[in-house]
């Protein structure tokens, strides 16, 4: 079975330090699914990258999107994103990686 790395782009740690305790508890539980096999979630069309995936997270009562991209054997942490709207920043929010 192969090993990936995670890296947290500059934004996404940005993003998680305004998350409480027990988020940040919830997305690393995520994020420890996602280190076993980062395929198992739903791919999300990207311009920039091809494999782009989203995991869904109830953050505070909110539908968000934790977004990563699998570039073997690193798997970047590029965002968070609500569902309803920042879909059409998300490739704005890739190109910083």
């Amino acid at each position: 079975m192969m090993s990936f790395e995670i890296i947290s782009s500059k934004f996404f740690i940005k993003q998680l330090e305004e998350f409480d305790s027990k988020t940040k508890r919830l997305i690393h539980e995520k994020i420890q699914l996602i280190k076993e096999n980062p395929y198992r979630n739903k791919k999300v069309h990207s311009k920039i990258f091809s494999r782009v995936f989203r995991v869904r997270l109830r953050i505070q009562g909110k539908e968000k999107r934790l977004i990563y991209v699998v570039l073997s054997p690193k798997i970047i942490l590029a965002c968070f994103i609500d569902r309803n709207k920042d879909y059409k920043d998300l490739e704005k929010y890739l190109k910083k990686i």
